[in-house]
Protein backbone atom coordinates (compact mmCIF):
# COMPACT_ATOMS: atom_id res chain seq x y z
CA UNK A 1 0.00 0.00 0.00
CA UNK A 2 1.13 3.43 -0.91
CA UNK A 3 3.09 5.53 1.71
CA UNK A 4 2.04 9.48 2.26
CA UNK A 5 4.82 11.96 4.32
CA UNK A 6 3.18 13.09 7.46
CA UNK A 7 4.47 16.77 6.45
CA UNK A 8 8.44 17.24 7.58
CA UNK A 9 8.21 14.86 10.39
CA UNK A 10 10.14 12.06 9.03
CA UNK A 11 7.50 9.58 9.27
CA UNK A 12 5.06 7.88 6.52
CA UNK A 13 1.71 6.13 6.75
CA UNK A 14 -0.21 4.45 4.80
CA UNK A 15 -3.42 6.78 3.68
CA UNK A 16 -6.07 5.67 6.51
CA UNK A 17 -5.70 6.00 10.01
CA UNK A 18 -7.50 3.79 12.85
CA UNK A 19 -9.42 5.85 15.32
CA UNK A 20 -9.00 4.36 18.64
CA UNK A 21 -12.05 6.24 20.89
CA UNK A 22 -13.95 2.62 20.23
CA UNK A 23 -11.74 0.69 22.82
CA UNK A 24 -12.81 0.19 25.84
CA UNK A 25 -16.30 2.00 24.97
CA UNK A 26 -17.63 0.35 21.78
CA UNK A 27 -15.53 -2.37 21.49
CA UNK A 28 -14.29 -4.69 23.87
CA UNK A 29 -11.06 -6.32 24.40
CA UNK A 30 -10.77 -9.48 22.09
CA UNK A 31 -13.17 -7.28 19.53
CA UNK A 32 -10.33 -4.38 19.62
CA UNK A 33 -7.46 -7.21 19.09
CA UNK A 34 -9.75 -8.78 16.37
CA UNK A 35 -9.95 -5.28 14.63
CA UNK A 36 -6.20 -4.30 15.12
CA UNK A 37 -4.79 -7.57 13.39
CA UNK A 38 -7.64 -7.24 10.39
CA UNK A 39 -6.48 -3.56 9.72
CA UNK A 40 -2.64 -4.03 9.93
CA UNK A 41 -3.25 -7.16 7.98
CA UNK A 42 -4.81 -5.10 5.21
CA UNK A 43 -1.65 -2.70 5.13
CA UNK A 44 -2.59 0.03 7.34
CA UNK A 45 0.11 1.17 10.35
CA UNK A 46 -1.16 3.70 11.84
CA UNK A 47 -3.68 3.98 14.91
CA UNK A 48 -4.84 7.22 16.85
CA UNK A 49 -5.75 7.55 20.42
CA UNK A 50 -5.63 9.87 23.09
CA UNK A 51 -5.43 9.65 26.92
CA UNK A 52 -8.65 10.59 27.59
CA UNK A 53 -10.23 7.88 25.65
CA UNK A 54 -12.59 6.78 26.81
CA UNK A 55 -13.21 8.80 29.60
CA UNK A 56 -16.99 9.27 29.10
CA UNK A 57 -17.58 5.97 29.21
CA UNK A 58 -19.92 4.85 32.48
CA UNK A 59 -16.68 3.63 35.14
CA UNK A 60 -13.81 4.76 32.36
CA UNK A 61 -11.00 6.50 34.41
CA UNK A 62 -9.51 7.50 30.84
CA UNK A 63 -6.42 5.95 29.20
CA UNK A 64 -8.68 2.58 28.10
CA UNK A 65 -7.79 2.72 24.71
CA UNK A 66 -4.06 3.21 25.37
CA UNK A 67 -4.19 0.38 27.37
CA UNK A 68 -5.57 -2.02 25.09
CA UNK A 69 -3.49 -0.94 22.54
CA UNK A 70 -0.82 -1.39 24.71
CA UNK A 71 -2.04 -4.81 25.32
CA UNK A 72 -2.18 -5.52 21.82
CA UNK A 73 1.52 -4.16 20.66
CA UNK A 74 2.96 -6.40 23.52
CA UNK A 75 1.34 -10.09 22.64
CA UNK A 76 2.49 -9.08 18.85
CA UNK A 77 6.10 -7.71 19.38
CA UNK A 78 6.64 -7.59 15.90
CA UNK A 79 3.96 -5.53 15.35
CA UNK A 80 5.61 -2.71 17.15
CA UNK A 81 8.16 -1.53 14.25
CA UNK A 82 5.23 -1.51 11.50
CA UNK A 83 2.79 0.85 12.88
CA UNK A 84 2.88 4.14 13.59
CA UNK A 85 1.26 5.63 17.21
CA UNK A 86 -0.44 8.59 17.44
CA UNK A 87 -1.58 10.20 20.84
CA UNK A 88 -2.92 12.97 22.72
CA UNK A 89 -2.52 15.36 25.70
CA UNK A 90 -4.91 18.41 26.40
CA UNK A 91 -8.06 16.69 27.21
CA UNK A 92 -9.93 16.89 29.72
CA UNK A 93 -9.38 13.88 32.14
CA UNK A 94 -12.22 15.24 34.41
CA UNK A 95 -9.53 14.36 37.44
CA UNK A 96 -8.16 18.04 39.05
CA UNK A 97 -4.96 19.00 37.14
CA UNK A 98 -5.60 16.67 34.20
CA UNK A 99 -6.51 18.71 31.71
CA UNK A 100 -4.42 21.69 29.14
CA UNK A 101 -1.28 21.92 28.36
CA UNK A 102 1.15 23.29 31.46
CA UNK A 103 4.59 21.90 31.41
CA UNK A 104 4.18 20.26 35.25
CA UNK A 105 1.07 18.12 33.18
CA UNK A 106 2.64 17.34 29.87
CA UNK A 107 5.48 15.93 32.13
CA UNK A 108 3.07 13.72 34.18
CA UNK A 109 0.86 12.70 31.59
CA UNK A 110 3.26 11.53 28.79
CA UNK A 111 4.33 9.01 31.27
CA UNK A 112 0.90 7.52 31.76
CA UNK A 113 0.76 7.14 28.00
CA UNK A 114 3.82 5.63 27.15
CA UNK A 115 3.12 3.05 30.33
CA UNK A 116 -0.32 2.44 28.64
CA UNK A 117 0.92 2.08 25.64
CA UNK A 118 4.11 0.11 26.64
CA UNK A 119 6.30 1.89 24.18
CA UNK A 120 9.60 3.46 24.90
CA UNK A 121 8.44 6.62 22.57
CA UNK A 122 5.40 7.78 20.94
CA UNK A 123 5.64 8.05 17.56
CA UNK A 124 3.30 11.42 16.91
CA UNK A 125 2.19 13.22 19.96
CA UNK A 126 -0.90 15.96 19.87
CA UNK A 127 -1.77 19.00 21.83
CA UNK A 128 -5.51 17.90 21.59
CA UNK A 129 -6.93 20.99 22.27
CA UNK A 130 -5.07 24.67 22.60
CA UNK A 131 -4.95 25.86 25.72
CA UNK A 132 -5.11 29.89 26.06
CA UNK A 133 -4.13 29.87 29.90
CA UNK A 134 -0.81 28.36 29.34
CA UNK A 135 1.82 30.71 27.09
CA UNK A 136 3.15 28.59 24.06
CA UNK A 137 6.55 28.99 25.14
CA UNK A 138 5.73 26.97 28.35
CA UNK A 139 4.02 24.58 26.54
CA UNK A 140 6.74 24.12 22.97
CA UNK A 141 9.70 24.24 25.79
CA UNK A 142 7.54 21.31 27.51
CA UNK A 143 6.90 19.39 24.28
CA UNK A 144 11.01 20.25 23.27
CA UNK A 145 12.19 18.34 26.58
CA UNK A 146 10.03 15.29 25.78
CA UNK A 147 11.82 15.04 21.89
CA UNK A 148 15.16 15.57 23.24
CA UNK A 149 14.87 12.80 25.70
CA UNK A 150 13.47 10.71 23.48
CA UNK A 151 10.21 10.17 24.56
CA UNK A 152 8.36 11.41 21.51
CA UNK A 153 9.52 11.33 18.00
CA UNK A 154 7.03 14.16 16.33
CA UNK A 155 4.71 16.49 17.23
CA UNK A 156 0.92 18.14 16.08
CA UNK A 157 -1.77 19.94 17.07
CA UNK A 158 -5.40 18.94 16.98
CA UNK A 159 -8.81 21.28 17.01
CA UNK A 160 -6.31 24.36 16.59
CA UNK A 161 -7.42 27.12 14.32
CA UNK A 162 -5.72 29.20 11.90
CA UNK A 163 -4.57 31.61 14.13
CA UNK A 164 -3.45 29.34 17.05
CA UNK A 165 -1.83 26.80 14.78
CA UNK A 166 0.02 30.38 12.93
CA UNK A 167 0.90 31.38 16.52
CA UNK A 168 2.27 28.22 17.47
CA UNK A 169 4.55 28.34 14.45
CA UNK A 170 5.69 31.80 14.71
CA UNK A 171 6.83 30.85 18.08
CA UNK A 172 8.56 27.69 17.76
CA UNK A 173 10.65 29.56 14.91
CA UNK A 174 11.65 32.70 16.74
CA UNK A 175 12.32 30.66 20.15
CA UNK A 176 14.19 27.54 18.44
CA UNK A 177 11.81 24.89 19.60
CA UNK A 178 10.08 22.18 17.99
CA UNK A 179 7.04 22.73 15.84
CA UNK A 180 3.76 21.26 14.92
CA UNK A 181 4.25 18.83 11.88
CA UNK A 182 0.69 17.44 11.88
CA UNK A 183 -2.66 18.98 12.15
CA UNK A 184 -5.66 16.79 13.49
CA UNK A 185 -9.08 18.90 12.37
CA UNK A 186 -12.51 17.74 11.79
CA UNK A 187 -13.14 17.55 8.19
CA UNK A 188 -15.61 15.31 6.27
CA UNK A 189 -17.84 16.20 3.45
CA UNK A 190 -20.75 17.80 5.62
CA UNK A 191 -18.04 19.71 7.81
CA UNK A 192 -16.02 21.30 5.05
CA UNK A 193 -15.35 25.05 6.12
CA UNK A 194 -13.53 25.37 9.08
CA UNK A 195 -10.76 23.27 7.69
CA UNK A 196 -10.74 24.56 3.85
CA UNK A 197 -9.91 27.68 3.36
CA UNK A 198 -7.04 30.00 5.88
CA UNK A 199 -6.09 26.62 8.00
CA UNK A 200 -5.77 24.28 4.97
CA UNK A 201 -4.02 27.12 3.48
CA UNK A 202 -1.74 27.86 5.98
CA UNK A 203 -1.12 23.44 6.08
CA UNK A 204 0.03 23.32 2.60
CA UNK A 205 1.93 26.45 2.64
CA UNK A 206 3.89 25.30 6.14
CA UNK A 207 4.47 21.56 4.80
CA UNK A 208 1.68 19.88 7.53
CA UNK A 209 0.06 16.98 7.30
CA UNK A 210 -3.24 16.34 8.56
CA UNK A 211 -4.90 13.74 9.26
CA UNK A 212 -8.67 13.82 9.87
CA UNK A 213 -11.36 12.94 12.15
CA UNK A 214 -15.10 12.91 12.36
CA UNK A 215 -13.97 11.47 8.71
CA UNK A 216 -17.51 10.13 8.75
CA UNK A 217 -19.58 12.76 10.28
CA UNK A 218 -20.28 10.06 13.54
CA UNK A 219 -21.21 7.12 11.12
CA UNK A 220 -23.74 9.56 9.38
CA UNK A 221 -21.79 9.49 6.01
CA UNK A 222 -22.17 5.17 5.81
CA UNK A 223 -26.04 6.27 5.09
CA UNK A 224 -26.74 3.75 8.17
CA UNK A 225 -28.83 7.02 9.30
CA UNK A 226 -31.25 8.30 6.81
CA UNK A 227 -34.42 9.31 9.57
CA UNK A 228 -35.03 10.11 13.43
CA UNK A 229 -36.15 6.18 13.31
CA UNK A 230 -32.73 5.16 12.65
CA UNK A 231 -30.68 6.95 14.89
CA UNK A 232 -31.80 4.39 17.60
CA UNK A 233 -29.23 1.78 16.40
CA UNK A 234 -25.76 2.51 17.52
CA UNK A 235 -24.33 4.20 20.81
CA UNK A 236 -23.15 6.80 18.60
CA UNK A 237 -27.09 7.82 16.96
CA UNK A 238 -27.50 10.88 19.22
CA UNK A 239 -24.81 12.33 18.06
CA UNK A 240 -25.78 12.36 14.21
CA UNK A 241 -29.42 13.77 14.06
CA UNK A 242 -27.79 16.88 13.46
CA UNK A 243 -26.81 15.71 9.98
CA UNK A 244 -30.45 15.21 9.50
CA UNK A 245 -31.13 18.18 7.18
CA UNK A 246 -31.85 19.21 3.39
CA UNK A 247 -28.41 19.49 2.44
CA UNK A 248 -27.18 16.73 4.64
CA UNK A 249 -29.42 14.17 2.34
CA UNK A 250 -28.37 15.81 -0.85
CA UNK A 251 -24.79 14.58 0.39
CA UNK A 252 -25.93 11.21 1.03
CA UNK A 253 -27.68 11.28 -2.30
CA UNK A 254 -24.41 11.60 -4.18
CA UNK A 255 -22.96 9.31 -1.96
CA UNK A 256 -25.84 7.15 -2.87
CA UNK A 257 -24.90 7.79 -7.35
CA UNK A 258 -21.16 7.14 -7.06
CA UNK A 259 -21.39 4.17 -4.34
CA UNK A 260 -23.48 2.53 -6.92
CA UNK A 261 -21.46 3.85 -9.79
CA UNK A 262 -18.28 2.61 -8.35
CA UNK A 263 -19.42 -0.95 -7.10
CA UNK A 264 -18.73 0.40 -3.27
CA UNK A 265 -20.81 1.36 -0.12
CA UNK A 266 -21.25 5.37 0.75
CA UNK A 267 -18.75 5.22 3.57
CA UNK A 268 -15.93 3.49 1.46
CA UNK A 269 -17.07 7.00 -1.23
CA UNK A 270 -16.75 9.10 1.04
CA UNK A 271 -13.45 8.03 2.83
CA UNK A 272 -11.70 7.79 -1.24
CA UNK A 273 -13.31 11.63 -1.54
CA UNK A 274 -10.81 12.34 1.51
CA UNK A 275 -8.09 10.53 0.17
CA UNK A 276 -7.68 12.55 -2.64
CA UNK A 277 -8.38 16.13 -1.26
CA UNK A 278 -5.34 18.73 -1.42
CA UNK A 279 -4.00 19.01 2.02
CA UNK A 280 -4.93 15.55 3.51
CA UNK A 281 -2.58 13.01 4.35
CA UNK A 282 -5.05 10.50 5.41
CA UNK A 283 -8.46 10.54 7.09
CA UNK A 284 -8.98 8.81 10.53
CA UNK A 285 -11.58 6.24 11.15
CA UNK A 286 -13.18 3.92 13.29
CA UNK A 287 -14.18 0.36 13.01
CA UNK A 288 -16.26 -2.04 15.00
CA UNK A 289 -15.64 -5.05 13.08
CA UNK A 290 -13.72 -6.87 10.48
CA UNK A 291 -15.81 -6.44 7.99
CA UNK A 292 -15.76 -2.46 8.33
CA UNK A 293 -12.02 -2.69 8.43
CA UNK A 294 -12.17 -4.87 4.47
CA UNK A 295 -14.31 -1.74 3.61
CA UNK A 296 -11.25 0.82 4.99
CA UNK A 297 -9.16 -1.12 2.33
CA UNK A 298 -11.66 -1.06 -0.54
CA UNK A 299 -11.99 2.68 -0.19
CA UNK A 300 -8.25 3.09 -0.10
CA UNK A 301 -8.34 1.27 -3.53
CA UNK A 302 -10.81 3.54 -5.12
CA UNK A 303 -9.96 5.91 -7.83
CA UNK A 304 -13.05 8.57 -8.37
CA UNK A 305 -13.38 9.82 -11.33
CA UNK A 306 -13.26 13.77 -11.53
CA UNK A 307 -16.96 14.13 -12.50
CA UNK A 308 -17.60 12.14 -9.31
CA UNK A 309 -15.82 14.60 -7.34
CA UNK A 310 -17.39 17.09 -9.19
CA UNK A 311 -20.78 15.83 -8.00
CA UNK A 312 -20.05 15.19 -3.98
CA UNK A 313 -18.11 18.72 -3.69
CA UNK A 314 -21.66 20.23 -5.12
CA UNK A 315 -23.70 18.31 -3.11
CA UNK A 316 -21.38 19.14 0.27
CA UNK A 317 -21.09 22.56 -0.95
CA UNK A 318 -20.70 24.39 2.24
CA UNK A 319 -23.37 27.15 2.89
CA UNK A 320 -25.65 25.00 0.04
Amino acid sequence: MEKRPLGRTGLAIAPLVFGGNVFGWTIDEPTSFAVLDAFVDHGFDAIDTADVYSVWAPGNQGGESETIIGRWLKARPAVRDRVTVFTKVGGDLRRPGCKGLSARWIAEAVEGSLSRLGVDAIDLYFAHWPDAGTPWEETLGAFDRLVRAGKVKALGASNHDAGQLGTALKVAAVEGLPRYGVLQPEYNLYNRAAYEGPLRDLCIAEGLGAVTYYSLASGFLTGKYRSTADLGQSRRGEGVGKYLTPRGLAILAALDAVAANQGAKPAEVALAWLMARDGVTAPIASATSVAQVESFAKAAALTLTAEEVAALDVASAPGG
